[in-house]
């Protein structure tokens, strides 16, 4: 007598490497131009998630109403960066999202400059 098979049970983060859901969450191939993002691109969220949303894409709109870039997506999600790409696109694509680009620092003055300008208010 046989013993039947033991179902696995699934680890909490099966989800991700789970190929087929990361398949079916991104559509598939389907041809057409991924959005020019990298992985400091800021994301911000236009409107608030709706109901006809699919759920990663609302988590996204949630995440998003403050900006947060697509690194900090990708892990919030726990999704690959190529994933979290196609599904910005179709966000972007909808005008659901912005994306924006990182704010960069000015550089810094000049030393002497400085320098300068702290010497005339010592001497007031």
């Amino acid at each position: 007598m046989t013993t039947p098979p033991q179902r696995e049970r699934r680890r909490p983060d099966a989800d991700v490497a789970d190929p087929e859901r990361l398949y079916v969450i991104t559509g598939g191939p389907d041809g057409t131009e991924r959005a020019s993002l990298d992985l400091v691109t800021m994301i911000v969220a236009r409107v608030v998630a709706s109901p006809m949303v699919p759920p990663e894409q609302a988590t996204i709109l949630r995440l998003c109403r403050a900006p947060l870039s697509v690194a900090e997506l990708s892990a919030y999600l726990s999704l690959p960066f190529s994933v979290v790409t196609a599904l910005l696109t179709e966000l972007l694509a909808t005008e659901l999202v912005e994306s924006r680009a990182p704010i960069v620092r000015a550089a810094l003055p000049d030393r002497s400059l400085l320098e300068a300008v702290m010497h005339g208010l010592q001497r007031l």
